[in-house]
């Protein structure tokens, strides 16, 4: 009697399981991310464009397209927008250089409240700091096996 108790109350528990659980279509996640990633990639080339098109050279222009994209990403992420446009472009909104800028002032935003140095200070690298750690130790180890593998010949 207990087995089949617990049988129907599995069999229950996996039904609601199944009905709580949200459904996601992969074609239309990735039509999101590729249109909003190409969204955010024609705003940046605008800005490249309107750059070059006031006189700049084509790297200042870059630098002011880098700078522009990220202080957009960390307004939008301080008015609660650019979580929204995650949440509809998923990776899209991740990708791009203004993913990286949520990501480092969201944790800054979100803990503002326990104030500059234990709030601010210590939280604001929390996800983006592994990222910046490991690609600045990987550069520096792949710039020295390259110095070694060119000064050994």
């Amino acid at each position: 009697m207990t087995d089949v108790l617990k049988e129907q109350k599995q069999k229950e528990y996996n039904e609601y399981v199944k009905n709580v659980t949200p459904t996601h279509s992969l074609w239309t996640n990735m039509w999101h991310a590729f249109v909003t990633g190409g969204c955010i990639c024609l705003l940046g080339q605008a800005i490249l464009n309107a750059g070059i098109g006031l006189g700049l050279d084509k790297k200042t222009a870059g630098a002011w397209c880098s700078v522009l994209l990220v202080l957009l990403s960390v307004i939008l992420t301080g008015c609660g927008l650019y979580q929204r446009l995650a949440k509809f472009g998923g990776a899209g909104t991740l990708v791009p250089i203004t993913g990286f800028a949520n990501s480092v002032a969201a944790p800054a935003i979100e803990f503002q409240k326990e104030g500059q140095v234990f709030g601010i200070g210590c939280k604001i690298f929390t996800i983006a700091g592994p990222v910046i750690l490991y690609g600045v130790f990987s550069g520096f180890v792949l710039g020295l096996v390259y110095w070694i593998s060119t000064n050994l010949k």
